[in-house]
């Protein structure tokens, strides 16, 4: 069955969310080692709202957290994407850009390659500016802001993990879409 893709890299292609995702994505989600630096892994219904909630997103602005396929088998490796964020911070509201793809795909530069085209389609969409965010032991994502581009804005506490000393400190990043070097 060959996917309506909203854009393509080499490996990835980016498209809105379909019933047929909420399995591979569900298995995704609860998986503990994936989700270390969430509250908790996502349970099925979990899941399903996070991807009604993409659907939403998608419809009012044109961007979400996209279903990404690997090309070379049509299979779901995850979400990569830009989401909307209007929790109380210093920089907020504002466009956003992240991922969580199974781990089975880490290390091999596919985050990198998707992140790096979802800043491409932020420019198309004439956002100006786009902020990433994560706990601060989660280096690995930190690892691709740094490659996509993006650069150190400061650390702060997220509001929403207040009841999680562990993961409430977080770093975030910034990139200039209009004036990028």
């Amino acid at each position: 069955m060959h996917q309506k893709y909203l854009f393509q890299t080499n490996r990835l292609g980016f498209r809105v969310w379909q019933p047929s995702d909420l399995q591979p994505f569900g298995e995704i989600n609860s998986d503990p080692e994936t989700m270390r630096f969430f509250k908790n892994p996502y349970s099925l219904e979990e899941t399903q709202a996070m991807m009604d909630r993409m659907a939403r997103m998608f419809e009012e602005k044109g961007y979400c957290y996209f279903a990404v396929d690997l090309l070379e088998n049509q299979e779901l490796i995850g979400a990569i994407g830009l989401g909307w964020k209007t929790f109380e911070a210093d920089f907020t509201p504002c466009v956003d850009i992240g991922w969580r793809i199974s781990k089975n795909y880490w290390n091999k530069g596919l985050t990198t390659e998707g992140a790096k085209a979802c800043l491409e389609f932020a420019k198309t969409l004439g956002i100006p500016e786009v902020f990433s965010y994560a706990t601060s032991a989660n280096l690995p994502s930190i690892q691709i802001m740094k490659k996509i581009g993006m650069h150190f804005y400061y650390e702060f506490e997220l509001s929403e993990l207040r009841e999680f000393p562990h993961l409430k400190q977080c770093t975030l990043y910034h990139i200039d879409l209009l004036n990028q070097v």
